[in-house]
């Protein structure tokens, strides 16, 4: 359960109506197995020892006492097992039957949550024999031993304190103040939810959405499990959809009509994480609610969960092309509002033959159409120098030219040399005095066309770039709007890509391509036969990576050795451990010493939930020290 993960199964088990001793044989047999499969959260459907469709039955004292006999056998079979689980029983409590779950964790029964919400309509007809549960808990006598009884029950585990649970059963949930709305504020980080769901046609789909809706607006785990075939009688059918979600997202879903467990593993840091992030999210300490401790053994798990190596990126192509549209709409929007502010009909952009100058002149050209602005007035500029290779210069105007843009010539090599005259550097010397020379004049050179042409300047640099530092100060680094700073290099790639797709120009579309196709690079050391001599990620290392650390550092916090951890994971057979662990040394060494750069960037459209502006999301000192960081990282073992 190391940084803060736990694994959880939803289980539906085979039963028959009303025979409590099988049932019980079942999700005992069920609860030895989802044990075996590492699950330390065990959830079992709703009213699962009796069956929940047992009806008049639920009046027969008989079938009552059954319920409780069985359950005792259940409490009783979890000495041995380390987890806790919750499984629901018909309970009759001062002359009233209430539908409960019941949590058993170590051969104790910790508590029973009533049902709040009692269905009385359609095929339900719940209050014909349960009564509403009560919310603040009362203690009852279960096998000798005072228990609690009531909605307003949080079950903590002691030795993980991020592990906190709350009950819902089934109808709880669909209604319109859920009891685990509340529970998330008193600290419920896991709410369980016994169900028995019946089938209807499209009811799945709403289930599944209110399920990850509900885990999205509580920043919870929710844990739905829900009745079988083996409730199927008379005229409902029951499928067994068992849904695991995590603060929006579902994790793992069970198939329909089968009886079926679900595992996942939930991050309870990154729920606490969430929270955190939203000081909207209030938690109480309200007196109403009973505390019940539990303790699970603290075992380093495997990860199973799946985490995607590229976090910005969508996997779904239709969700990732919608994601396309809807930030390039974003981008356009936001330097259409400052052109119309400042009242520029023009714009300049310096144009590379790269992927950022690309994007940022496709992002131009959308935001001029927005205004109505022929895309003459943009200034495409092209400022060949000592690195350019014909390669990048032909696909820079050829694109300029596709987009209808203007484009202008200003080879730069001259008036470098006259600076490196004047300052008295070799130029045969190539370092960072040779490359960063050239970087700011080209700044230079934008600004002062954008004089002549009453326009703006048009910053390129993307948001890995700007995590990296990987800027020249006063250089690429300057603008009057960057349109790529809250764009992460993973995704300006499939941006590009996009608009290759969806442009009915298929000479743009051929250069686009060749652009993607084309090394990242500055273009600073002279090539070599010709070719690109310096890339960028031989130097401060895959995109791929550094974006991913910087993803998990900013949204979640999450410390060196969790990052480490999930890279491991969500990498494996790319990278090796020792490759991970290098750049992400280098990744938090440049990140720290680069935050100077990020403090006085120019404006630009915030597009996701990860930015550094230091207006918005990333308000970090300029001079923060490294060695917390730095210790978490040397612990890692590789």
């Amino acid at each position: 359960m190391k940084h803060g993960f736990i694994d959880v199964a939803a289980v539906t088990p085979t039963i028959k109506v009303a025979d409590t001793e099988f049932n019980s044989e079942m999700i005992r047999a069920k609860l030895e197995e989802a044990v075996s499969n590492k699950a330390k959260i065990i959830v079992f459907p709703e009213l699962c020892i009796t069956g929940y469709t047992c009806n008049d039955l639920f009046r027969q004292q008989l079938l009552l006492d059954q319920a409780k006999n069985e359950l005792k056998k259940i409490v009783d079979s979890t000495k041995k097992l380390d987890c806790i689980a919750f499984v629901g029983l018909p309970l009759a409590v001062g002359g009233k039957i209430y539908n409960c779950a019941a949590a058993v964790s170590r051969g104790k029964l910790l508590g029973i949550v009533p049902k709040t919400a009692i269905p009385n309509y359609s095929e339900f007809y719940e209050a014909r024999y349960f009564s509403k549960g009560i919310q603040e808990a009362q203690y009852i006598n279960m096998f000798g031993e005072n228990v609690p009884f009531g909605t307003n029950i949080l079950f903590k585990c002691e030795n993980m304190s991020q592990c906190v649970i709350s009950a819902e059963i089934c109808e709880d949930l669909w209604i319109p103040m859920p009891p685990g709305a509340a529970h998330a504020q008193a600290g419920a980080t896991v709410i369980v939810n016994l169900s028995a769901s019946d089938e209807l046609t499209g009811k799945a789909v709403y289930r599944n959405h209110l399920i990850s809706s509900q885990s999205a607006r509580l920043a919870c785990g929710y844990i739905y499990s829900s009745a079988g075939d083996g409730e199927s009688t008379t005229d409902l059918v029951f499928g067994g959809h068992n849904i695991i979600a995590e603060n929006g997202y579902v994790l793992a879903q069970s198939a329909r009509f089968k009886n079926e467990a679900v595992y996942a593993q939930l991050d309870l840091k990154r729920l606490l994480a969430e929270r955190e992030r939203m000081n909207t999210f209030h938690i109480e300490n309200i007196p109403q609610y009973k505390i019940v401790n539990f303790n699970l053994e603290c075992t380093d798990i495997n990860l199973t969960r799946y985490f995607n190596p590229a976090p910005f990126v969508p996997s779904n192509k239709k969700e990732r092309d919608y994601r396309c549209e809807e930030i390039m709409s974003i981008q356009a929007m936001g330097l259409k509002k400052r052109l119309e502010h400042t009242s520029c009909q023009s714009a300049v952009v310096g144009i590379s033959g790269g992927l950022d100058s690309t994007l940022a002149l496709l992002v131009t050209a959308k935001a001029f159409d927005m205004l109505g602005i022929d895309r003459s007035k943009i200034t495409a500029v092209t400022l060949p120098c000592f690195g350019t290779t014909d390669r990048t210069y032909t696909n820079a105007c050829e694109m300029t030219k596709c987009l209808g843009a203007s484009l202008k010539e200003v080879d730069i090599k001259e008036a470098v040399n006259i600076h490196f005259r004047d300052i008295g550097h070799d130029s045969s010397v190539h370092d960072v005095t040779y490359e960063n020379s050239q970087a700011r004049e080209r700044t230079q050179v934008l600004m002062d066309i954008a004089n002549q042409t009453n326009g703006l300047v048009i910053g390129t640099g993307d948001m890995s770039e700007l995590a990296l530092g990987w800027a020249t100060y006063n250089g690429d680094h300057m603008s009057m709007y960057g349109v790529n700073v809250s764009i992460p290099k993973t995704l300006v790639r499939h941006l590009v890509r996009y608009y290759a797709d969806v442009c009915e120009d298929n000479n743009l579309r051929n250069v686009l391509l060749d652009v993607l196709d084309t090394p990242v690079s500055p273009e600073l050391l002279p090539p070599k036969e010709g070719e690109i001599a310096q890339k960028t990620e031989d130097i401060v290392g895959p995109y791929e990576l550094h974006d991913f650390y910087l993803y998990y550092c900013l949204r979640f916090g999450y410390e060196p050795d969790k990052i480490y951890r999930i890279a491991q994971s969500a990498f494996k057979g790319v990278y090796e451990d020792e490759v991970i662990y290098k750049w992400l040394n280098i990744f938090y060494r440049r990140f720290f010493s680069q935050q100077f750069k990020r403090s006085c960037l120019p404006d630009g459209p915030k597009v996701g939930t990860v930015a550094v502006s230091p207006r918005g999301n990333l308000r970090m000192p300029s001079d923060a020290a490294l060695n917390i960081w730095k210790k978490s990282l040397e612990n890692i073992k590789v």
